[in-house]
């Protein structure tokens, strides 16, 4: 079992301290070579074969032997899976050309190709007929099917509309969209032109989305009448036109048609089925340079503001296509069931680049897993011959929930993998998934990896053929990937049966480049806290045969359903409360969301509102300025907060009073007003009881 959170400073002080100013990012700067042949392995030696390594590098007759190689010698392995599985229109020369010290980080830099191509137009010329897209709508039983020649027609018409209305290269579009193939198809249009484009998942507010409109620059909109979620209808086109009256850089919003409702169309919106009927499914591809932006994708940080997290073309594309690969074993004829909004990256990732750059069959699933009933993720795999599920811990931690009928009675004999994303899977949930739904018999990877990395980084496959899975942890590095235990002081943690801050000592295609407009918040946030490695923010524990497991955030962000949340956002939401005086949000242990959000308090004096009248506000001011899942768990009014004496508040011991283990607090002697923590303690203790 990892080590609780208390006892994770323990077990870094075991390890041994090594000083990383030196770090291996400046060693990737180096030359590799390695000596060639074209004599192939007699049998597979990793759990996906790798033919593109193992044929070329015969000497590599282990897993672990192909996974050190691919850290000592990025330039060959990259470049070979680079010219093997992807198409160029000019084939680079050279590998990578980082600057370590600045923290930019180039991928065949010299090379260039369009991402639309290799996602859609090569399995056009190749099998036009096979199925790219499996749409599931909100009701169960009326899907739809996309081919691969279709979806180039989409594609193409949806990219000639954005040219003729004056989109180019490395303009930024801002998609708003419920989970469709329009919304695959918008981002697939931007590629294909060089357009940049910044998906904004459908729940968040209109100030959420005008925020990430104004910080992207964003001057086109693509949106949809409406979208239709659990049976709700939800009013896009109403958030849109809210978060655009607050945009004046925005020129026009293309408005699709998901249920046909009449809405307001204003003089910059354009109905885009009307667009699309004028143009033609011819539309010739941007030339693109490897390291173009592909998409923006805004994530929480510990600051009130969103980052832009700006990932690049071509390393992203490969490596979101090798770790689909290899994480999934993915063959092809197998039907991906990845159950993310196309909003966040795992959507990205794994519904719509890893796949079609393998050209494999995706799942659109636009429902909820309990929609109309509790049976509906089980439902769908029988009905859509599903051979890989994944799927987020908290939607498994609430099927768990009810009767094991509402698994049992759908066939699930399409299964082969099964996978988990978005935090840590605990392992009462482990074994629902692993022994109920997969039937003992399907292989779970439960995986690690986050927005900035682009792809998974820790998972249980791939490895040796049939290495053991275990329960909870992510367990193995992908390939090119080395992670490193941190210690406060900044030294290397090493052995096993340790702990410490997760970091990556190596670079792999698939981070991200920057922080869009911010590369100095890029540095700070990812690479100043260790000199010489990526760190992640989370902590991790490597336990005695050299596993990973995750032990959560270390920083002042909250996983809330998947959906990493900065405390800092939902606290200048609720100061804009007039009866609210100081406020401090702290995430606490969920048995279902993973982590939920605590708000403690201080109003104003003299407040004439009921706190019942103010939580209500502040449950609507949340929601307003972020979205739905942020809004707190819980609401507690407090007398003042713990204060160090320069005025920090001390967010540690509010997540412990959160989390019911006051007698964790440690010293307080320090603070400001020892005597408030007690009285917090009392009155969290008290509302509990009441």
């Amino acid at each position: 079992m990892p080590p609780s959170a208390s006892s994770l400073l323990r077990l870094i002080s075991r390890g041994v301290r090594q000083q990383a100013q030196n770090g291996p990012l400046r060693s990737l700067l180096r030359a590799t070579s390695f000596n060639r042949t074209e004599a192939a392995p007699l049998v597979d030696v990793t759990s996906t074969p790798i033919p593109e390594i193992t044929e070329v590098f015969p000497g590599l007759h282990t897993h672990e032997s192909i996974h050190q190689f691919s850290l000592d010698h990025p330039e060959e392995f990259w470049g070979q899976l680079a010219r093997s599985r992807l198409e160029w229109q000019r084939e680079f020369q050279t590998v990578t050309a980082h600057e370590p010290e600045k923290a930019i980080f180039r991928w065949f830099p010299d090379g260039q190709l369009n991402v639309s191509v290799n996602c859609v137009d090569r399995h056009a010329r190749q099998d036009p007929d096979r199925v790219a897209l499996l749409w599931e709508k909100d009701e169960p039983g009326q899907e739809e099917r996309v081919t691969y020649r279709q979806l180039q027609d989409e594609v193409c018409r949806l990219a000639n509309v954005l040219r003729a209305s004056g989109v180019g290269r490395g303009d930024r579009v801002a998609l708003y969209l419920p989970v469709s193939p329009l919304a695959v198809t918008a981002m697939l249009a931007c590629a294909r032109i060089g357009a940049v484009h910044s998906v904004v998942f459908a729940g968040f507010s209109a100030d959420a989305l005008a925020s990430r409109i104004q910080d992207a620059g964003a001057e086109t909109v693509i949106t949809a009448d409406q979208a239709v979620r659990g049976g709700k209808v939800i009013q896009l086109k109403q958030v849109v036109d809210a978060a655009v009256a607050k945009c004046p850089s925005v020129r026009q919003v293309f408005v699709g048609s998901r249920t046909g409702a009449q809405v307001k169309m204003g003089p910059k919106d354009i109905a885009l089925e009307q667009a699309l009927s004028g143009e033609g499914t011819e539309c010739e591809p941007a030339v693109q340079g490897a390291e173009d932006l592909l998409f923006l994708l805004y994530t929480s940080g510990s600051t009130g503001s969103p980052k832009g997290v700006a990932h690049t073309s071509a390393g992203y594309l490969l490596y979101a296509a090798t770790t689909h690969k290899h994480a999934f074993d993915y063959q092809v004829g197998d039907v991906f069931g990845c159950v993310a909004d196309v909003g966040w990256i795992t959507g990205h990732s794994y519904v719509v680049y890893g796949p079609l750059a393998n050209g494999a069959t995706t799942v659109l699933f636009e429902s909820t897993p309990t929609y109309p009933d509790p049976g509906r993720y089980w439902e769908t795999v029988s009905r859509l011959g599903i051979t890989h599920f994944y799927c987020a811990p908290t939607a498994l931690r609430l099927l768990l929930r009810y009767e094991d009928d509402w698994v049992t009675r759908h066939d699930r004999s399409s299964l082969r993998m099964l996978g988990s994303v978005g935090e840590p899977l605990n392992h009462e949930a482990w074994h629902w998934f692993h022994d109920l739904v997969g039937e003992k018999r399907c292989t779970l990877v439960d995986t690690w990896w986050q927005t900035e990395t682009g792809g998974i980084m820790i998972s249980p496959r791939p490895s040796a053929p049939g290495a053991p899975v275990l329960p909870g942890m992510p367990m193995r590095p992908m390939f090119g990937v080395k992670p490193v235990l941190c210690d406060p002081n900044g030294g290397v943690v090493n052995g096993e049966g340790v702990g410490g801050a997760l970091c990556v000592g190596s670079v792999w295609p698939g981070i991200a480049r920057t922080i869009y407009g911010d590369h100095k918040r890029y540095l700070d946030t990812y690479f100043a806290p260790f000199p010489g490695y990526y760190f992640s923010g989370d902590g991790a524990y490597r336990d005695q045969d050299g596993h990973y497991h995750i032990t959560g955030r270390m920083d002042d962000v909250i996983n809330v359903t998947g959906h990493r949340l900065g405390t800092a956002e939902v606290e200048d939401a609720m100061m804009e409360h007039p009866d609210v005086a100081e406020v401090a949000v702290v995430g606490f242990p969920h048995e279902v969301k993973g982590e939920g959000v605590y708000a403690f308090m201080v109003l104003k004096k003299g407040t004439q509102a009921s706190q019942d009248q103010i939580t209500d506000d502040l449950k609507k001011l949340v929601r307003s300025k972020i979205a739905g899942y942020a809004i707190p768990e819980t609401f507690l009014v407090c007398p003042g907060l713990p204060k160090t004496r320069s005025g920090k508040i001390m967010r540690r011991i509010l997540r412990k009073i959160a989390a019911d283990k006051p007698e964790e607090l440690g010293d307080i002697s320090t603070l400001a007003d020892p005597s408030i923590v007690q009285t917090i303690v009392e009155t969290h203790s008290k509302n509990r009881r009441g």
